[in-house]
């Protein structure tokens, strides 16, 4: 009995640490989608203090912030390191839940 018990508390802190770091990976691609909209956003409102209303300064903001992504795009390296850093952190994320199983399995 004392061994189910441990068991089930090892898978619970298991599930524990997968939610982590799904919800680390998820949080680290979707601020990747949102640096360039916060920027756009941000454009809009700067240009909304010279009196042009935000939905044309978005607008204007657009072709901005779409050029300021295609130099990121561009810059050697970087595209790559962004990935590779999230990649990373998934494989990190399954090494750590894989470990798990082996101490269930030593404690059945």
């Amino acid at each position: 009995m004392k061994n189910k018990i441990n068991v089930a508390l090892v898978r619970l802190i298991q599930f524990i640490v997968f939610v982590m770091f799904t919800f680390t990976v998820i949080a680290y691609f979707g601020a990747m989608v949102l640096i360039p909209l916060d920027a756009l956003v941000m454009i809009g409102k700067f240009l909304s203090l010279f009196g042009i209303s935000t939905l044309i300064g978005t607008l204007i903001g657009l072709p901005i912030v779409g050029y300021l992504c295609k130099i990121a795009y561009e810059t050697p390296l970087l595209m790559n390191t962004v990935v590779d850093t999230g990649v990373d952190l998934i494989k990190t994320g399954k090494t750590k839940v894989d470990a798990f199983n082996a101490i269930a399995d030593s404690i059945k």
